[in-house]
């Protein structure tokens, strides 16, 4: 029968049993006041109006501490529903912190509290994590541990010329990096991805979110490092050739000149004097061939940084393609594209790439293409030939080196020069539909200011 008791009283819900409570702790007193009004000498009217005021008394005080207690703790949890649902603005009110109530409801908005400035914080600090995975010049990937991606910054969609939405939830695999995932780390390779080729430093490492294993992936560009800081040794031993060279050429020039005047004016002409006015000619003419040598090779180290401008693409690639007279340049339609770039080195690049493609197609007799697009926020020109293709393109972009007759060598080295100095990249590549050469310039598109407040504006108000 106790255990009975004791199971009946805890089916009772916490609200029926502090009623039950709050009548039977009034019960003694009612039962007694009662008991005295019906035992004594009083009219049968004083007597009803009396039971009903006691019994009134009675049942309002326990229905009154009733709602008293259930109202506070429903408060209580409410606000503790809230914090469980990540609302952290709902705060309890209480007038006094010097009793139990008080002090509960004081310790749940101190909570509530804490919780907000942590939340907050950690908002901030995930918004800096993706701000700066967004601006350093590495691509970072993060794999789930089924092999998903679930995380890629902008350099990772730079070197897969994907975006990020396209790429999430594909594995390794599919994105054509598994081999990336294994092997020693960190260590050095040299690879080609769909965003560009060439050294790359690769790091692997693991860590945990949500419990769950993630291997993340990281991706330096070396060749872009190696090739700046090539660049700069190239540009010190120009300016110090440039320098002894010329000291040496004019005064070889100068008495050059004077002696083929000498020879030229004597009045009997010798075979000996001939002799000497051919050497002569011959010196002043190499040592005019060196000074121009010398000065293309001294442009690589005196580019100016680019002066960005209002560029409209189109125009720009059929200007280009119509100083071609050797050969009618097809021109592929793409998207209308402004951009902001520096128009007068972009027009020197592509001349270069148009340049090289005719020459290779003149060896075959065939075509040359040329064609834009825009892909992930990158502008990519592109120069197609139908030439013979090149045998070995690692060195291309190597100051000095021609595969050319008459080539100088520092064609392809200005144009790596001003791609990257648009903060983009150029390959050239053999193609592998057909024979010739495929040339590929890469740059992130900046649009001018006022057109993107113009943009802005059409999109938050489209009957604008």
């Amino acid at each position: 029968m106790k255990n009975q008791s004791e199971q009946g009283r805890s089916r009772l819900s916490y609200d029926v049993l502090i009623l039950a409570l709050a009548l039977l702790a009034g019960l003694p007193g009612s039962v007694v006041a009662l008991i005295l009004l019906w035992i004594g000498e009083y009219a049968a009217k004083v007597q009803w109006t009396l039971t009903i005021l006691v019994g009134g008394a009675w049942i309002g005080c326990a229905v009154a501490l009733r709602q008293r207690v259930v109202r506070s703790l429903q408060t209580l949890s409410n606000m503790l529903a809230a914090l469980h649902e990540g609302d952290y603005s709902m705060r309890a009110h209480s007038r006094r912190t010097d009793d139990s109530l008080g002090l509960a409801m004081l310790e749940a908005n101190t909570l509530g509290e804490t919780l907000r400035q942590q939340r907050l914080g950690a908002l901030e600090a995930s918004a800096l994590l993706r701000k700066v995975m967004e601006e350093i010049d590495v691509a970072v990937l993060a794999f789930d541990d089924s092999g998903k991606l679930r995380l890629v910054n902008r350099g990772g969609e730079r070197i897969l010329a994907r975006s990020a939405l396209s790429m999430k939830g594909l594995s390794a695999e599919e994105l054509g990096i598994s081999d990336c995932l294994e092997g020693e780390t960190p260590r050095i390779v040299e690879r080609g991805f769909p965003g560009g080729s060439g050294r790359w430093e690769l790091r692997t490492s693991t860590f945990r979110q949500d419990g769950r294993p993630h291997h993340l992936l990281v991706l330096s560009d070396l060749s872009r490092v190696l090739r700046e800081e090539e660049r700069q040794a190239w540009k010190r031993l120009i300016r110090v050739l440039s320098h002894e060279i010329n000291n040496s050429l004019a005064p070889i020039r100068s008495i050059a000149d004077s002696l083929t005047r000498i020879v030229r004016n004597a009045s009997a002409q010798s075979e000996t004097g001939e002799d000497l006015q051919q050497g002569l000619s011959i010196i002043a003419s190499r040592a005019d061939a060196l000074s121009r040598f010398m000065a293309s090779y001294a442009r690589l180290a005196r580019l100016p940084a680019p002066v960005l401008k209002p560029l409209q693409v189109e125009t720009w690639i059929r200007r280009i393609a119509g100083l071609e007279t050797r050969l009618s340049v097809q021109v592929l339609p793409g998207r209308d594209v402004d951009i902001m770039a520096d128009g007068d080195q972009l027009d020197q690049l592509l001349i270069n790439l148009v340049d090289n493609a005719v020459d290779a197609a003149l060896e075959t007799g065939g075509a040359v293409r040329v064609g834009w697009r825009t892909s992930n926020g990158h502008l990519e020109v592109l120069v197609e030939d139908e030439g013979p293709g090149v045998p070995d393109t690692s060195n291309l972009f190597v100051p000095f080196y021609t595969t050319k007759e008459k080539g100088s060598g520092i064609g392809l080295a200005l144009c790596l020069q001003i791609a990257e100095a648009h903060r983009g990249s150029i390959t050239v590549e053999n193609r592998k539909d057909r024979s010739g050469c495929r040339a590929r310039l890469r740059i992130p598109i900046k649009r001018a200011p006022e057109r993107e407040q113009r943009e802005k504006r059409g999109t938050e108000d489209p009957e604008a």
